[in-house]
């Protein structure tokens, strides 16, 4: 090999890392933007069977389909918002008025309890009491700083989605209104060899993350009624709003139920200002815990598996390792995007390499 040919083969290789870092750069400045195209495809993936069902079953004009089902989402999402700044208003405004010192208090004389009973000398456990107590000005304070400035962050976060909301929306709609507008600009950068079996791909890809993103709405609706059923029966206010913002953080696989669970806690705390502690909050507390782990149980044992097997056609403890791995990788946003992004790669894997046998194994059921 001549030595101009390692050069310009150098050249190249060096040319194309370039290009890639270049590209991650963009990538990077660029995310609200890209945020918003994935957004908008996955809202556009979730419409698209409603747009069928009405240009099929109706015979409904692609146009007039296509704008119906944005206007059902748009109200969907406007509802949310409209719904949920109250609510947060309303707790706040209960946090606000919450004596933290009585929650203090009870967790001092159970802690004093657990430690007599295992065996702790009085003087020893009065000690750690003193010690661990925080200042009653401190805590009392601890609401009434942090519940104004907790909602004044939430207002502020929710101005901000307004701007991406309208953005997503509107690109939404396009790709609705057009959906082989991805399927072209990715196959403009396709060898021609490469053509069909790409086609086939993005045919594949398209069908499976719509059925996995309604089994996703499904499921998260199952969890909301658990919720909802609990939360009514404990008689915390609001119970329909807030079992519905718990079950949406279910969307983040294992992090989010955790996080549901210590909202609806907190709601349910809240929405008892001025009443005993021990007596009536705490078992209010412990019903709750039992309903989300009831809901929790179904979900990881019923409803999981059978939208994972029938919707990117997956085991669930495959699902369970790639979204481990996405998570300890890439955090919370791999791991919300670890089961689309892996349905993805198999399908592509399918298409490009069926004839490994690794491929052939985890392709079998696509």
């Amino acid at each position: 090999m001549k030595s101009t040919e390692i050069a310009n083969g150098i050249l190249k290789a060096i040319a194309a890392v370039c290009g890639f870092l270049l590209l991650l750069y963009i990538i990077y400045e660029l995310q609200s933007i890209v945020a918003y195209l994935i957004i908008s495809a996955i809202v556009a993936l979730i419409g698209r069977p409603v747009v069928i069902l009405l240009r099929k079953t109706l015979r409904v004009p692609n146009i007039l389909a296509v704008a119906l089902t944005m206007l059902v989402i748009a109200a969907l999402f406007a509802g949310i918002i409209m719904l949920i700044v109250p609510l947060l208003t309303e707790q706040g405004k209960n946090l606000y008025l919450f004596d933290f010192g009585i929650i203090q208090n009870e967790f001092d004389k159970l802690y004093v309890m657990l430690s007599e009973y295992f065996g702790t000398t009085k003087k020893v456990v009065e000690d750690l009491v003193e010690d661990a107590t925080l200042n009653k000005t401190d805590v009392n304070g601890l609401g009434k700083d942090l519940v104004p400035s907790f909602i004044k962050s939430i207002l502020q976060v929710l101005d901000n989605i307004g701007i991406g909301l309208f953005s997503v929306l509107f690109i939404s709609f396009f790709f609705l209104k057009d959906s082989g507008i991805i399927q072209r600009s990715i196959l403009t950068s396709v060898p021609d060899v490469h053509r069909m079996k790409t086609m086939r791909s993005l045919a594949k890809i398209k069908n499976l993350l719509s059925r996995y993103f309604v089994g996703l709405l499904f499921q998260l609706f199952i969890l909301f009624s658990f919720y909802a059923i609990t939360l009514i029966l404990v008689g915390v206010e609001n119970a329909v709003l807030i079992a519905f913002m718990c079950a949406l953080f279910n969307i983040i696989p294992y992090l989010g139920p955790m996080i549901g669970a210590v909202i609806m806690v907190m709601f349910t705390i809240t929405s008892n200002p001025g009443v005993d502690f021990s007596t009536i909050i705490l078992p209010k507390v412990g019903y709750v815990m039992l309903g989300v782990t009831i809901g929790q149980l179904i979900d990881n044992f019923f409803s999981q598996p059978i939208i994972f097997s029938n919707s990117v056609k997956s085991h669930p403890l495959e699902i369970f390792l790639v979204i481990l791995g996405a998570g300890l990788l890439f955090g919370i946003v791999g791991m919300m995007l670890a089961v689309p992004g892996y349905t993805v790669l198999k399908v592509i894997l399918k298409q490009f390499v069926s004839k490994n046998k690794i491929v052939t194994a985890l392709t079998r059921g696509l």
